[in-house]
């Protein structure tokens, strides 16, 4: 049973449902949030806050600008398009991972985690992974959570471990219990891009109107 987790918010689906299940199960006290020049961090930030806030949880910002400038990735470089894949074709969200790729993003950030959990004396850090971008993004993946936590039981003095209400359901699985949670959808960011609303273009947003999270013609 976890005691006291830190919860890694990005202000997406399942990243806000991990925090929705964690404060109901009475173990998350704080959320991460982190700024690495990414196209959508505006709206990531203030949905990440907004989160906190309705769930009384407090919220720390992480800047890593120096992530955004290493990376090649279209999430971060304002040269380089972020894809619209077929996301029922493999080939074309496999192509699409890779121009979204972040160069060791979740690994960095779960480290980053940990440090505050151990100084903290937290046991836990609550990630947002799930099963269907697991297929391709390794790093959203059961195995990942695996070695992460074979990883911390020798570099944190008290073995915080890694963990995910989400990483067996797919993004409908996901939509559906957050329904079922009454998590406010009118605060999440679920998009790679920055707006007023949701593009509907990217692969993130395809998948969470594919789920049921938002119709079509609620995008701009």
């Amino acid at each position: 049973m976890l005691k006291k987790s830190i919860v890694l918010l990005s202000g997406g689906l399942d990243s806000s449902l991990n925090l929705a299940l964690g404060v109901k199960k009475g173990h998350v006290m704080l959320a991460l949030t982190f700024n690495y020049n990414q196209k959508a961090v505006s709206n990531e930030l203030t949905a990440s806050r907004k989160l906190s806030e309705h769930y009384r949880v407090p919220h720390k910002v992480i800047d890593l600008p120096w992530l955004g400038e290493l990376s090649k990735s279209a999430l971060t470089n304002p040269n380089l398009p972020i894809p619209s894949p077929d996301i029922n074709n493999f080939e074309e969200t496999t192509k699409s991972a890779k121009a979204v790729w972040v160069s060791n993003r979740n690994g960095l950030f779960v480290n980053i985690a940990a440090c505050f959990a151990e100084s903290l004396e937290f046991d836990s850090i609550l990630v947002g992974f799930n099963a269907e971008e697991a297929q391709t993004f390794p790093d959203n993946s059961k195995s990942f959570i695996k070695a992460l936590n074979k990883s911390f039981s020798f570099s944190t003095r008290n073995r915080v471990t890694v963990n995910s209400y989400t990483t067996n359901l797919n993004k409908r699985e996901i939509v559906k219990r957050s329904l079922e949670e009454n998590l406010p959808f009118d605060l999440i960011w679920p998009c790679y891009r920055a707006g007023d609303s949701i593009c509907g273009e990217c692969e993130s947003c395809k998948r969470y109107m594919e789920a049921g999270g938002i119709r079509s013609k609620e995008c701009k």
